[in-house]
């Protein structure tokens, strides 16, 4: 693999193979990557894209033997080839959405500083275009590359590029403005230059090492401020200029007072960006003063390092350890920057739009999908093709049958990758699915889609609710093998007034499986047994309370293999101890009738991390590895998998599995058993009965 030295070499090398122009582009390019600090990788990627554009066939031949930094960085550059493609087209589109999926689609920050570089290469170049190509790069310019090299902070860069396209985007006002900068230049500098030595002279007698400059102003933040403002040209405070640099924080605040005590301050014009830094990390102290001559002067304060980042924004921090890669500050500042990127708000000064957007965004991450139109749409990373069919419209996902990613074909639990085209297959009628809100199904991961389905069900009368609910509530018996009179008191254990109010509820999705499933194994079915002298005894941890007589040993039955959750009885067995069952084993039934006199009550303690042993059916269609999807989603689950056998019916093409698994308890086995449900060609999926 050749080093990044010798690939900075190699291309240059190459650049007879470029026309005059991209040659001449090219160069620009890699001097301004230059003087912002970018590393060899990055000057070498812009000549390799270049000659990528402008001579494939030579890219394919030499790509090989590029490092991987380098071809990354190539690919980035050719990857955003697909924003200004979406912006060209400008059907549907946001400027914003666009920034975000530039962002997404690229893997290396260090490509955004090469799309700026070009940019303003173009820029200054685009005098010689015609009027349309002049105008849609500056409109690109506007919509894209300034905003990102303002949240980049990389000032340097942002007002050439604002100035720029202003410039060919409104001509007539551009030059109004420069004629009113023009005709009272000299005086300004005049002014300026009186005022600069008046505050250099105050600093140095308070014994403080500053620098004193004049500042530049540009046409474009004038024209903003204007509007913003509604003040005209003559109004403006900061026209006449002044910035102070010196060595430290302390030394800020110092000058600041030396800066008030020359001039008195305009009230009301003073801003600490130390303190309260904006939204791109810029920092500095802003004021406002009469000085001499009455006249209005803004004199910026700030440390020289905070010069340095303010001109240069990231690259001033491009530090890279002794034999590889970035270090760790550098690293949380670019992760820093990637959330900076993504937030609206881009005429907020304060830096609160910016910041709020910061916080909301910064617990999840984000994917960024295209419609067929090239609409951009963000949602929360592992969200579906079902998501984002809702994310679109309501009424796109209630009538939502398919959907294709990138041309294919895809299921709707599908979770599309930043960059992806997404096309949602729809029908006529708005169909939504009840099993579309089970967790387990995996439909659905955005809480405001659920919301969007489950309101749809609540519009659907009444009856048909209860109904649904009904269904689901015998569904889940008897996938765990439980008596109906388990579910006769379970609506109170979770706090609904009535039976209907639970079932309404399991119909809406608003009661998950797992939550349905461990009240009803924790709602007992009294216990038929005989009047005995009662005493309570709490075993360890993992054991059981047993109520009656003596410590006796206990042992879970194996002809019913209670978990924790059911309800459970116990029968004193000679030699050894207390044998529990299920309430409805029909052993323990058998046994009751001879001796129900040795039928004692037991109840669940504390399980712990203890596994229990369950028996599980599962049937299905039969197919090519549907045992091994079955068995692959109980070890998912997190069950022991103890003794397993299957047996295919060839006649009805079915396969019939039994497995005895080791697990916790009750919310497991439900989430295990509408997981298995859910699989292709499953066709039902429970616990065994108690024999």
């Amino acid at each position: 693999m050749i080093d990044a030295g010798a690939i900075a070499l190699a291309a240059p090398n190459l650049a007879h193979e470029l026309p005059e122009a991209d040659r001449a582009s090219a160069a620009a390019v890699c001097s301004l990557l230059e003087s912002l600090g970018c590393d060899e990788d990055a000057r070498a990627a812009a000549w390799w894209y270049a000659i990528a554009r402008a001579r494939p066939q030579v890219w394919a031949e030499h790509s090989s033997g590029v490092s991987e930094d380098v071809r990354r960085l190539v690919e980035g550059q050719m990857q955003a080839e697909t924003v200004w493609t979406l912006h060209s087209q400008g059907a549907q589109r946001s400027a914003e959405g666009l920034r975000r999926l530039l962002l997404a689609i690229i893997r290396d920050l260090r490509v955004v500083y090469l799309l700026l570089a070009r940019q303003l290469t173009l820029l200054r170049a685009a005098s010689q275009m015609d009027e349309g190509e002049r105008r849609a790069l500056a409109e690109l310019t506007a919509d894209i590359h300034a905003p990102l090299a303002n949240r980049l902070g990389i000032w340097q860069l942002k007002w050439e590029l604002e100035d720029l396209a202003f410039r060919y985007l409104q001509p007539e006002t551009y030059k109004r403005i420069a004629a009113l900068l023009d005709e009272r230049r000299a005086t300004r500098e005049a002014y300026i230059a009186q005022c600069m030595t008046a505050l250099r002279e105050a600093l140095q007698r308070e014994g403080i090492d500053a620098d004193v400059a004049g500042r530049p102003k540009h046409i474009y933040s004038i024209w903003r401020k204007m509007q913003r403002k509604g003040v005209e040209f003559g109004e403006l405070y900061d026209i006449r200029a002044l910035r102070v640099l010196v060595g430290s924080v302390a030394e800020c605040y110092a000058a600041l007072g030396v800066t008030h005590a020359l001039w008195p301050n305009v009230p009301h014009e003073f801003d600490d960006y130390i303190a309260r830094p904006k939204g791109n990390d810029y920092r500095s102290l802003h004021t406002a003063v009469i000085g001499p001559e009455g006249k209005t002067l803004e004199v910026q304060i700030r440390t020289r390092e905070m010069h340095r980042a303010a001109e240069l924004g990231v690259a001033a921090h491009w530090r890279y350890k002794e034999g590889g890669g970035p270090d760790t500050a550098y690293q949380q500042r670019v992760a820093w920057m990637r959330r900076l990127l993504e937030t609206r708000d881009e005429d907020s000064d304060d830096g609160t739009g910016l910041l709020a957007g910061f916080r909301s965004e910064l617990t999840e991450d984000r994917v960024y999908l295209l419609t067929p139109k090239g609409e951009v749409f963000d949602l929360v990373a592992g969200a579906t093709v079902l998501d984002f069919a809702y994310h679109v419209h309501t009424m796109v996902g209630h009538r939502c049958r398919g959907a294709k990613v990138n041309g294919r074909i895809v299921p709707l639990t599908h979770q599309p990758v930043s960059g992806d085209r997404v096309e949602i297959l729809t029908g006529k009628q708005p169909e939504p699915r009840r099993d579309w809100l089970i967790p387990q199904q995996g439909f659905l991961r955005t809480a405001s889609a659920r919301g969007k389905v489950r309101a749809w069900f609540r519009r659907v009368d009444a009856e048909a609710n209860l109904a649904a609910g009904r269904q689901i509530l015998e569904r889940e018996l008897k996938r765990l093998a439980l008596h109906e009179r388990n579910a006769e008191r379970v609506h109170s254990k979770l706090g609904y007034k009535s039976q209907d109010e639970l079932l309404t509820a399991l119909a809406l999705g608003e009661l998950g499986g797992a939550q349905l499933a461990r009240a009803l194994g924790e709602t007992e079915v009294p216990v038929q047994s005989s009047p005995r002298p009662q005493r309570v005894e709490t075993r360890k941890p993992g054991a059981l309370t047993i109520e009656g007589v003596g410590n006796l040993l206990t042992v879970l039955a194996r002809c019913c293999q209670p978990l924790p959750g059911d309800a459970v009885a116990g029968f004193i067995t000679r030699g050894r101890g207390v044998t529990v069952h299920r309430v409805d084993c029909a052993s323990l039934a058998r046994l009751r009738a001879r001796a129900p006199e040795r039928v004692i009550e037991v109840h669940w303690g504390e399980t712990g991390e203890r596994a229990y042993e369950v028996e599980i059916s599962v049937s299905g269609y039969d197919r090519k590895h549907l045992h091994r999807d079955v068995t692959s989603a109980i070890a998912n689950a997190g069950a022991q998998i103890v003794s397993s056998s299957s047996r295919a019916d060839p006649l009805r093409g079915e396969m019939r599995m039994r497995f005895a698994l080791r697990m916790r308890d009750f919310g497991e086995l439900s989430a295990l058993l509408a997981k298995l449900s859910g699989l292709p060609n499953v066709i039902d999926a429970h616990r065994l009965a108690a024999r």
